[in-house]
């Protein structure tokens, strides 16, 4: 009788294996997009001190950019936006930017999609699979806009918080069909011709399988390879690539600055182009501590991403030659506000989701072509409204 039991599980839990087999290898992969797997939820945010906010006056939005600062918030969603100014009293730099429109952000694969489809979409205007970083459904290399740039003579330039090979910062280098290959992802940082790039990710660089070293390597082409934020932020010409941490930066408050000097590094060393550059900057544990249902967290994070913001402003509204455009790649957690108070700064959120969520994210442009970021927009449109305004076609 027992033994009858036993032969019947046993079949059955082959047919459902069978059956089952082959999804097997997208939940596999699913599960390596999600950076926090335990969750220590943290609902209120309790106020602290407020930074002053600056008014910038606009810039003629109608006239074509010479230079483009791409801002993403990873996971930001709009409720993680004023989350963060209900915390800095009512205020966040981001309330310079007019011009506002939205992002639907699904993937080729998903409805919800993961920072590397939202990050190909916006790096090379195609919509392509949870997981691709630079490849097209079919896994074949699309131009990004960094390399675009570069071939027209631009110089280019990324910041992360996360480690440089991470989903985001990745797609503006890389060509790899999935997004968990760090190792190659890292190597295709010497065969692209970045000017500057600043983030965390020293492991994949330096202690690799293969038993290169990448830094060796950049230095023999030509760059200053610094570890640490006080001395990347003494850098005044040449290339530069700042590995600021092992892998992702420690968040806020642990990590100090290092995203408001490093957007002004870059942003010193890329302007110094006769012909313009570009430059992405990624507010990359935004999501992290979304993933995480942390409240002080997302608004500490996000307040940090604002003063970088803040950053930019002041270069642009001076240079009255450069776009910024601040967005999402997607939503994370499904963030709500339940409370708030402008005078305290206090905050109290509940989350939906320990992932990402499907909703369309804020799209904001402040400068010359702010004006062709209104209304709802698919992610690649603003991929390829970025190629067409520094001419790169």
């Amino acid at each position: 009788m027992i033994m009858r039991q036993l032969k019947f599980y046993y079949y059955r839990f082959l047919v459902i294996a069978i059956l089952f087999a082959p999804l097997a290898p997208n939940l596999f992969a699913q599960e390596q997009y999600k950076e926090n797997k335990k969750v220590t939820t943290i609902e209120e945010y309790k106020g602290g001190t407020f930074y002053p906010v600056q008014q910038y006056s606009q810039v003629d939005s109608k006239k074509s950019p010479k230079n483009i600062i791409l801002m993403i918030g990873d996971g930001m969603g709009l409720a993680h936006i004023y989350a963060a100014m209900t915390a800095n009293g009512g205020s966040l730099f981001l309330q310079n930017f007019i011009n506002c429109g939205f992002s639907k952000t699904y993937s080729s694969s998903d409805y919800i999609t993961d920072s590397a489809a939202g990050a190909t979409a916006l790096a090379c205007g195609v919509k392509s699979y949870n997981g691709a970083i630079g490849v097209d459904p079919d896994k074949k290399p699309v131009a990004n806009i960094c390399e675009l740039a570069g071939k027209m003579g631009l110089k280019t330039g990324l910041v992360s918080t996360s480690a440089i090979n991470h989903a985001t910062p990745a797609c503006f280098v890389a060509h790899q069909s999935s997004r968990s290959s760090y190792e190659d992802i890292s190597a295709d940082f010497l065969k692209a011709n970045i000017d500057v790039f600043i983030g965390g990710g020293v492991k994949s660089f330096e202690n690799r399988k293969d038993g290169r070293n990448l830094s060796k390597e950049l230095k023999d082409k030509g760059y200053q390879v610094l570890y640490k934020i006080e001395d990347i932020k003494k850098v005044q010409s040449g290339k530069l690539a700042g590995l600021t941490a092992e892998e992702h930066n420690l968040p806020m408050p642990e990590r100090g600055e290092m995203l408001v000097p490093a957007t002004e590094t870059a942003i010193n060393l890329l302007s110094q182009s006769k012909k313009g550059f570009f430059l992405m900057v990624e507010g990359s544990e935004i999501d992290f501590l979304a993933h995480n249902n942390n409240t002080t967290g997302v608004v500490k994070e996000t307040l940090d991403f604002d003063r970088a913001i803040g950053a930019a402003l002041a270069f642009a509204s001076k240079n009255k030659e450069t776009l910024i455009i601040v967005l999402a790649d997607h939503e994370t957690g499904g963030m709500t506000l339940n409370g708030g108070n402008n005078k305290s700064g206090d905050v109290t959120a509940k989350f939906s989701s320990t992932d990402h969520t499907g909703i369309c994210v804020p799209v904001f442009a402040y400068g010359p072509g702010a004006d062709q970021f209104g209304g709802f927009m698919e992610n690649t449109e603003i991929g390829m409204k970025m190629q067409q305004l520094l001419k790169l076609q």
